[in-house]
């Protein structure tokens, strides 16, 4: 912090001595004589208050702001935009409180004031873009000498120019730009920064080809989003480099602008999504920043994201709670490579425990509390009916009552699609769970300012455990075959990310919700079109550069019990309400009074004590008149668990 302080006195002490420069300058230029000896006898009346103006101004354009080694044409312009504040002062001065009426003369002139004008820019931007390239050029020097592998970037101008800015820089260590292929046939014969384009991505093989003849073989891909998008068909280009055998990456960003740019490994779900929702950043850091959040379940595939996702919005403190011992390891050990300044514990606890979640939750006494913990497989759920209600159901009910004990402003439940008129036990359960989070939020109605208790509905999240991704990964790395439970299941998908955005945006319009505003306590997500997961495993197979029932085999296995063939976002008595946030729609309220959810909590805790699950079925029944789990059918011949799909088991 010292050593910062001193760096940013630096850059003011340097501004303030070349501005005082500058005025000395356009005079020894501008006047000889006698004329010079009286324009440098009235200077020490006028620079030092001059020299001060200047300060306070350069401040008001933000020029200390921005690292010198970063500098931009963004701050040239504030530069040039507070040269030409000081310019016109000096005419003010000059033609108004100086002007020939008053003192028979001007002490500037316009040439004079325009000589300033061109030689203050100069002093303050040159010395900041030479000490950019001075750095620029030691990165490249540093890049040769730890021998930097030369790597081929695809896609448009201003993200392949933001990839070569970050390896010149050295964000992306032991890289350097070789190449550039990209989507548009105007861009052949140009160059970005230096770096020359060399083709276009269909030539991709091609280019790698003649790079290797030269003795200069690529080393690595790097694919910017335009190289991913529809139009850019990624499905063509990405089957040739299967022959290059190069690893690929993709440009990725922790911090969504707030952070280093960084690269992931390109991977099959990230060519199968729909165009994502375009997040409100600022929203999200308004609501996080500085808050103390709490996420159960943090270790798992939702809610460790949602961690990553409050770290990288600004929250000050994060409590993650996890009963898994290695899942809790894993996030805190990432949150903590990010080196963020969200403070950062993990605490073993199972929802379950009342007696620990209470506690715990009073001691940390959270902001928000987001429940990602639940049991959310459809067939164990379907199997172990007793342990679906134990978390699902009295899990959240302690997550609620500790968060509510806590004094917490926010509480959000991530929910599931088949909540919506459910068919299984998962769909039951956690309908069941909503419907306790709204009779807690009813409370809360009178006060405006008072604690808002939310449920997130959204289906089947690529990359998540559980999700068909996954799991055709792994089958098509087999050899097949991909087994699917029906040719007519069809299913909704998002990325992980773009979800726990989403998720975070519905809380942030929960708590911002005022009395004018239609209070919804459920939320959903818009995920676009549905998707079969017959053509998802045919493109999955192509993907990996093999032909769907020639190479590798397709197999119906038969729906299973509590599974349907369509999801459904909305209840046929549960209207649809607009928020006004692009991605994210609200069902208007629809539950029970607290008294007869007590009275049916009392009932499914002694179901699972007499162990009489059909006992436990007539309580969700007549609390959720839609669940018709014994009418669904029957799988079709037995299939072994092993080969069980577990396409859409994710919320």
């Amino acid at each position: 912090m010292i050593k910062q302080n001193i760096k940013k006195l630096a850059v003011v002490a340097h501004d303030l001595l070349v501005t005082a420069l500058a005025i000395v300058s356009v005079f020894v230029v501008r006047f000889e004589g006698s004329q010079l000896d009286e324009h440098l006898r009235y200077l020490p009346s006028f620079l030092p208050f001059f020299v001060v103006y200047a300060g306070a101004v350069y401040w008001f354009f933000s020029l200390y702001r921005s690292k010198w080694r970063f500098a931009s044409l963004p701050d040239l312009s504030n530069i040039v935009k507070a040269v030409t504040v000081l310019s016109l002062s000096l005419l003010v001065i000059d033609y108004l409180l100086l002007s020939p009426s008053l003192y028979g003369a001007f002490y500037f002139g316009k040439i004079t004031i325009a000589l300033y004008w061109l030689v203050q820019n100069a002093l303050l931007g040159g010395p900041r873009l030479a000490y950019r390239y001075l750095k620029y050029s030691r990165s490249k020097q540093h890049a040769v000498r730890d021998a930097a592998l030369p790597a081929l970037l695809l896609g448009r101008g201003v993200e392949v120019e933001m990839v070569i800015r970050a390896m010149e820089a050295g964000t992306m260590r032991k890289l350097k730009p070789a190449g550039i292929l990209s989507p548009r046939a105007d861009d052949l014969g140009q160059s970005i920064r230096g770096v020359p384009v060399l083709g276009l991505l269909s030539q991709i093989e091609t280019v790698a080809g003649e790079a290797a003849e030269r003795g200069e073989p690529f080393r690595r891909i790097v694919a910017t989003s335009s190289a991913l998008a529809p139009e850019a068909e990624p499905d063509k280009w990405l089957a040739r480099t299967r022959r290059l055998a190069l690893p690929i990456s993709r440009l990725d960003s922790f911090a969504e602008g707030g952070g280093e740019t960084e690269l992931a490994p390109l991977e099959i779900e990230d060519l199968l999504v729909r165009p994502s929702v375009k997040i409100d950043r600022d929203r999200l850091g308004s609501f996080l920043k500085g808050k103390r959040v709490i996420v159960t379940g943090g270790g798992g595939s939702i809610g460790s994201e949602i961690c990553l996702r409050c770290a990288a919005f600004g929250a000050s403190e994060l409590l993650v709670v996890e009963s898994s011992e290695p899942a809790l390891f894993q996030i805190t050990e990432e949150l903590a490579a990010h080196r963020l300044e969200t403070k950062i514990s993990g605490a073993l606890a199972d929802v379950r425990d009342r007696a620990r979640i209470t506690p715990l939750f009073t001691a940390f006494a959270p902001d928000i509390v987001i429940h990602a913990a639940a049991l959310k497989h459809v067939p164990y759920l379907e199997a172990d009916w007793a342990e679906g209600i134990k978390t699902n159901v009295f899990g959240s009910m302690h997550v609620i009552d500790a968060a509510i004990a806590a004094d917490s402003k926010i509480f959000v439940m991530i929910s599931t699609d088949k909540a919506i008129e459910p068919v299984s036990m998962l769909g039951a359960t956690k309908r069941f769970a909503e419907m306790y989070a709204q009779s807690r939020d009813a409370e809360f109605v009178a006060a405006a300012s008072g604690m808002r208790l939310v449920a997130v509905r959204f289906g089947n999240v690529l990359g998540s455990v559980g999700s068909v991704v996954p799991k055709f990964k792994a089958q098509i790395k087999r050899g097949g075959p991909l087994t699917v439970t029906s040719p007519e299941m069809i299913r909704y998908f998002m990325t992980i990310r773009e979800a726990c955005d989403l998720v975070l945006t519905a809380a942030s319009h929960a708590r911002a919700a005022g009395p004018e505003t239609e209070r919804a306590a459920v939320y959903v997500l818009k995920m676009g079109q549905p998707v079969r997961i017959m053509d998802l495993a045919e493109r999955m197979i192509r993907l990996a550069g093999y032909e769907p029932g020639v190479d590798i085999e397709i197999a119906i296995t038969g729906v299973r019990p509590g599974e349907r063939l369509n999801e459904i976002l909305f209840a046929h008595d549960e209207p649809m309400a607009e928020t006004g946030l692009d991605g994210v729609m609200a069902a208007k309220l629809s539950f029970a009074g607290r008294a007869r959810m007590q009275g049916w909590l009392s009932r499914l805790d002694a179901a699972i004590k007499a162990e009489d699950r059909l006992a436990a079925e007539a309580v969700l029944e007549e609390a959720i008149p839609d669940f018709k789990l014994r009418q669904q059918p029957q799988p079709a011949a037995p299939v072994p668990e092993a080969s069980l799909p577990v396409a859409a088991n994710r919320p």
